[in-house]
């Protein structure tokens, strides 16, 4: 399994471009919410409302994921999940109209700003030539976000070692 800093400085390697970079803070939490509440159904309430559901299932490997990767990002990303799991079951138990709605409106209109970052970027998303692009995408707003917070700058400078520094293109 290729580790942290690999999987993050593929990713980076298609994201340099500081306003690609914040489209993907608007636009891959929305496509995780929107995959989420489209697994959402079917579902059905156990043991005290838990919702299982397809999405508890993809939920639950990606926690893995991430813990894998890393104890610290495994965790956020677990949090993360578990209030996109929350979302799904609360549009899940709507009428269809809003269950289903919501979940396509979220997903187009988060593609949508993903495709305007590469635009700028001039590259295409990452998940085209490697797929797990798309289980990495949400990793990478996470420590982005800390990056900008001032936190794990080792993990910073090691991903930009590989990928190059962020910057206007």
């Amino acid at each position: 399994m290729k580790s942290l800093v690999e999987h993050l400085s593929r990713y980076a390697a298609y994201h340099r471009d500081p306003r690609n970079i914040a489209t993907h803070f608007i636009g891959v939490p929305m496509i995780v919410v929107a995959v989420t509440v489209l697994l959402s159904r079917p579902g059905l309430s156990v043991l005290g409302g838990a919702w299982v559901s397809p999405a508890a299932f993809a939920a639950m490997a990606a926690a893995w994921f991430y813990l894998r990767l890393d104890e610290r990002y495994g965790v956020l990303m677990s949090i993360f999940l578990g209030l996109c799991l929350w979302v799904g079951q609360v549009l899940a138990e709507q009428d269809t109209l809003v269950w289903l709605g919501a979940g396509l409106g979220l997903f187009v209109v988060g593609w949508a700003i993903q495709f305007v970052g590469h635009y700028y970027e001039g590259r295409k998303p990452a998940f085209v030539d490697d797929v797990t692009g798309l289980i990495v995408g949400p990793l990478f707003v996470v420590a982005e976000l800390g990056f900008l917070m001032g936190m794990r700058l080792e993990l910073k400078r090691e991903i930009e070692a590989n990928a190059g520094p962020v910057g206007l293109r």
